[in-house]
């Protein structure tokens, strides 16, 4: 059995179990029963995680139980989730899978084509805004809520309140966006503090550079509505308020990802504008620089560092952001395209955040394998999305056209930095694995699921709808399927079958969508709770390489500590994999395998194998179904 007491219920009163931290119910024991358990005042407690999970939710989709997904559909045709559909049945499900924290997508107030000016909240402009829910990315509003999240609009904060206490009750943490790197074009806040000022409200707007502008401007030229390509229409050809093709914004400004076409390209993220933080147009700096030796140097060294600086008036608008955020609860961030933003200001930010909370979580979204030691040591983030080359790896031996060596490879390319580097599978930006355009079979994330949690001390994300099998097949507005709509309003046809109309209980799965959540529930309880994912990695991939029945569309590993042992088998190919691994004697030795026979326990099925050692080397024969695993415990 697994070590860890995660199968272990007990009952303790919700404020003790705040103060303990990262507690939660049993990931083995599913909602309804846990909630029969659960009374009032009081959740069920799970032992401290080894390493942390996170579950990525696109919020306003999460609760949503529409099933009409209409193309461009308005919020009254798709529906729209709610913060109050987080439910105390929909924590617990979500915390079964051993989740840590929850990264509430889409929470600050973005554009979107929808009227609440009833709330003081001026219209967006269609001609600027992707799909009609709009991007979460676009953010127009850093002191307020997303409107449509809330039951009563006027009271969104306070509801948001209420999701981040639900959340901690259920001894989970809450993880927001913030996007540095650029706002919505129409940039307004209604909730910010006395004395906070709008982006780019005192700007010099004609020069194209000031190192307090926030935004870059384009003198002489207005803002031009992207020209549209193969036929597309806004709202789909639908009319609405301000849909005409215009936008007025006069000096034009630098579009977020960099173009500095008064009329970007209709590929460009032309619904933002990119942040100034002191870089000149030439790529130079007009900040301070950090001394190499910060590398080495802890929070406070970089934090008094930043202290007696004069810095570019963007860097302390963010840093009021987050500590405004941190007060109502949050506890971390998940920061947007990282690396377009100087490591600098990381350092200078992540330094306050850490400061103001030494356990906020810091996730950084960096996709340059040569940056990542930089914003790690430099930047102070705590992880980094490891898509480059880990999950883009993973992808391609699942596609059939990649190599499990890679995986050995980049494993040990990231040793010194292992543990930072977050594995996820599927998230926002990425194809669902069920897609046609990915794997195409929800069984085929099965072996990925479990090297990508269990290979290393690595954090692991989720994505809402991946333990049901969510294939992303809806055809949204704004962009295609195999991705679901980070745009348009949509319902999520497998992730609502497992909600079953609020229950949350998985009442309409079906028998395979089922078998894969609870097959998620197991690998998840063990990447998160069992003791040897806190210890050492060695690859057994090489040494089997010429072993009859190994190829490389299969891959082992173990896992141990002093104490504790597993050893991971994953079969990526649809045929059953038949062979004797090869255990070699220098790790016999630090697993410290007896001689003769050693039973493991499969901790996927409860089949027990036997390993023999003869002359100090290990046999383990195996017969593993096709794209199945086995995580085998040493007894």
């Amino acid at each position: 059995m697994i070590k860890s007491t995660s199968h272990i219920i007990a009952s303790v009163i919700a404020a003790t179990a705040l103060g303990a931290g990262l507690m939660a119910c049993s990931p083995a024991k599913p909602a309804a029963e846990l909630a029969n358990a659960q009374q009032e005042g009081h959740i069920v407690a799970q032992p401290e995680h080894v390493k942390p999970v996170v579950y990525q939710v696109f919020t306003r989709l999460f609760g949503n139980t529409n099933t009409t997904n209409k193309p461009w559909g308005t919020v009254e045709e798709n529906g729209v989730g709610k913060m109050s559909d987080f439910t105390d049945e929909a924590l617990m499900g979500i915390r079964e899978l051993g989740v840590s924290h929850i990264w509430y997508t889409g929470i600050p107030h973005h554009a979107l084509v929808a009227d609440y000016t009833e709330y003081g909240i001026s219209l967006d402009d269609p001609d600027v805004i992707k799909g009609r829910a709009g991007s979460p990315y676009a953010v127009k509003d850093y002191y307020s809520v997303n409107p449509d999240l809330a039951d009563d609009p006027a009271n969104r904060m306070a509801e948001f309140e209420a999701l981040v206490q639900r959340t901690h009750k259920h001894g989970m943490k809450v993880l927001i966006d913030i996007v540095p790197n650029h706002v919505a074009r129409q940039y307004e806040s209604l909730g910010k503090p006395d004395g906070v000022e709008d982006f780019g409200a005192h700007d010099d707007t004609s020069v194209e550079y000031a190192r307090d502008n926030n935004f870059y401007y384009i003198p002489g030229q207005d803002f031009m509505v992207p020209e549209p390509t193969d036929g597309y229409q806004a709202l789909g050809g639908d009319s609405a308020p301000l849909l005409d093709g215009k936008f007025a914004e006069s000096p034009a400004k630098w579009t977020g990802n960099g173009s500095r076409l008064a009329q970007p390209h209709i590929n460009d993220w032309y619904e933002t504008v990119k942040v100034n933080y002191g870089v000149r147009p030439d790529g130079t700096y007009d900040f301070p620089t950090l001394p190499k030796e910060y590398r080495k140097k802890g929070l406070a060294e970089h934090h008094a560092f930043w202290q007696d600086k004069d810095l570019p008036d963007s860097w302390y608008k963010f840093e009021h952001i987050v500590h405004f955020w941190l007060d109502k609860g949050v506890d971390g961030f998940r920061f947007d395209m990282a690396e377009m933003v100087p490591v600098e200001f990381w350092s200078f930010l992540n330094a306050s955040i850490k400061n103001k909370n030494p356990d906020a979580f810091l996730l950084a979204e960096v996709y340059n394998p040569s940056l990542f030691r930089d914003y790690l040591h430099l930047g102070k983030m705590d992880y980094l999305y490891d898509k480059v080359d880990f999950y883009d790896s993973l992808k391609w031996v699942i596609q059939g056209h990649g190599s499990t060596d890679a995986l050995e490879r980049i494993q040990s390319e990231v040793r010194d930095i292992e543990e930072h580097m977050l594995h996820f599978l599927e998230n926002h930006d990425e194809q669902r694995i069920a897609s046609p355009d990915f794997a195409g079979d929800m069984h085929k994330g099965k072996p990925m699921l479990v090297v990508s949690a269990l290979i290393s001390r690595s954090p692991t994300m989720l994505y809402f709808g991946q333990d049901v099998g969510e294939d992303g097949s809806e055809v949204p507005g704004f962009g295609g399927p195999t991705r679901t709509s980070i745009f348009d309003y949509m319902g999520v046809p497998a992730h609502q079958r497992w909600m079953n109309e609020g229950k949350f209980d998985g009442g309409q799965l079906t028998e395979a969508e089922q078998a894969l959540r609870e097959f998620y529930i197991k690998v998840m309880d063990i990447a998160a709770f069992h003791p040897a994912m806190a210890g050492e990695y060695i690859s057994l991939h090489s040494a089997n390489k010429a072993t009859k029945g190994y190829t490389d569309k299969h891959f082992a590993f173990t896992r141990f500590t002093h104490e504790d042992r597993l050893i991971v088998v994953n079969n990526f190919t649809t045929e059953a994999m038949q062979t004797t691994l090869n255990i070699p004697a220098a790790v016999v030795s630090q697993l410290q395998l007896r001689a003769g026979e050693n039973v493991l326990k499969d901790l996927l099925s409860d089949a027990d194998y036997m390993l023999r050692v003869i002359d100090g080397v290990g046999e383990l024969t195996l017969d593993v179904p096709g794209l199945e695993s086995v995580v085998l415990e040493v007894n």
